[in-house]
């Protein structure tokens, strides 16, 4: 089987020490997605400790689809996204948690849904409507969300989940920052793009542990809330027309 070089989908992955879920989630993607578009999967590990990234060598063998970087410092998992949509080759890119969370069975529900859109639809943004986390995690992001939203006005009810499509040129047209995974449909708002958030399946950790605790995204979290609202507010778009030769 031969991947094309310009497949119609890529499938970001970012992982940190998820040596015992990488091959479960690619068994996952290929299974939601062989047969019914031309995809890659583009997995970035960011400089785990453990042996992930020999894992996901190891795969490669038996998923030609499959495509494995490495960052050779640890930089984060919006680094890491932004490192996998740049080596992309698909013209829409399709994001997912690399700890087995989300279900890739969606990604072809987000597909559907932007089939049926408008082309001023650039992000479609996965919702958690029944979380499988615990019960201090939800209320965390609960709150959060409400701030969030308050502030931003990006009418998003879960803008942390992972699983998301959008457009791979609009993606990297955005403001690059550390956490902007975050804030993407503010950000894809900023830049005068619509966004919709699609109901999708959430699932418990089945191994590993989570990199953050509620503590450490407040208190980042407040931080970037006060750069995107900036950012939201010293922003200027205008319509472009070009002159017709003569």
């Amino acid at each position: 089987m031969t991947v094309p070089d310009a497949p119609e989908l890529s499938v970001v992955v970012p992982v940190f020490n998820e040596r015992d879920n990488v091959g479960p989630l690619v068994g996952e993607i290929v299974a939601a997605l062989r047969g019914r578009i031309a995809f890659e999967i583009v997995y970035v590990d960011d400089c785990s400790k453990d042996d992930s990234f020999a894992m996901l060598q190891q795969l490669m063998q038996s998923t030609p689809e499959l495509r494995v970087l490495g960052h050779v410092s640890q930089s984060g998992q919006s680094t890491a996204i932004r490192t996998g949509v740049k080596a992309a080759r698909g013209a829409w890119i399709a994001t997912l948690d690399g700890d087995g969370q989300n279900d890739p069975a969606d990604i072809p529900k987000l597909l559907d849904v932007r089939a049926t859109s408008d082309a001023s639809l650039k992000l479609f943004a996965g919702w958690r409507v029944n979380r499988r986390d615990t019960g201090s995690k939800r209320w965390a992001s609960k709150f959060a969300n409400a701030i969030r939203s308050r502030l931003l006005r990006d009418e998003t009810p879960d803008t942390g989940c992972g699983i998301k499509l959008f457009e791979r040129e609009a993606f990297l047209d955005l403001p690059y920052f550390d956490h902007m995974h975050r804030y993407l449909p503010a950000l894809f708002k900023r830049a005068g793009w619509n966004c919709v958030s699609v109901p999708v399946n959430h699932r418990e950790r089945s191994t590993g542990v989570s990199k953050y605790n509620n503590l450490q995204r407040a208190w980042v979290g407040l931080s970037d809330l006060r750069g995107v609202g900036w950012l939201i507010k010293r922003s200027k778009r205008t319509a472009v027309r070009e002159a017709a030769r003569p």
